[in-house]
């Protein structure tokens, strides 16, 4: 019997902050997470697939702007040369292609 993948907007919340949390706490690398969402993906069911990728890009732009958020407050609150900016920067980008891989995925 299947396995059941809940495509609620809180459990998708919750699946992308438990891998976030992953990766913060080195339990897993980046391609671990991109292998667990992908084994995720295809555990959804084809016809819940449209409403898990709008919760999970919702989650990823919320997560996204978090991020910049925790930056430029870190960055206006301390007056350092750590670059702020490039961390920002890179972790966006890693959002924006986890958000266009999952968009590819959903059209296969």
């Amino acid at each position: 019997m299947p396995q059941e993948i809940s495509v609620s907007y809180q459990a998708i919340k919750s699946k992308v902050y438990r891998l976030i949390d992953a990766l913060v706490t080195g339990e897993k690398s980046e391609a671990e997470i991109q292998e667990s969402i992908h084994r995720w993906w295809c555990l959804i069911h084809p016809a819940d697939r449209p409403i898990a990728q709008k919760y999970l890009m919702m989650v990823l732009d919320r997560s996204g702007s978090a991020l910049e958020g925790i930056s430029d407050g870190l960055s206006t609150a301390i007056e350092s040369s750590m670059p702020f900016d490039q961390i920002s920067s890179r972790r966006m980008k890693i959002v924006e292609r986890l958000a266009k891989e999952t968009q590819v995925r959903s059209v296969v």
